[in-house]
């Protein structure tokens, strides 16, 4: 049974449009990744500053595995943008 994981984030007034850009550069990352189904960034029309990324895994380990691919430098760059922690859930 495929997982659905939606990660949200809250951006810092003025750098929602950066922030979407950001994580969907890492897209064809995880696109590729063993067990991904399908990956989406999407940017709230009315809160420009919220920000959704939606990824459909075969399983909870096949996501866990293609976090590894993303380098901790490029987590880095996410965080002086955001304005709070990340939150995110798993759902089936």
């Amino acid at each position: 049974m495929s997982m659905t994981r939606i990660n949200e984030f809250t951006a810092k007034q003025g750098q929602g449009d950066r922030l979407r850009d950001l994580l969907r550069s890492f897209l064809s990352t995880l696109d590729s990744a063993a067990g991904c189904q399908s990956c989406q960034v999407l940017q709230s029309a009315e809160h420009p500053t919220r920000i959704v990324v939606l990824e459909v895994w075969d399983s909870v380990e096949a996501h866990q595995a293609s976090v590894k691919n993303i380098s901790p430098e490029a987590f880095a760059q996410i965080m002086p943008l955001l304005d709070g922690s990340p939150k995110g859930e798993n759902f089936s």
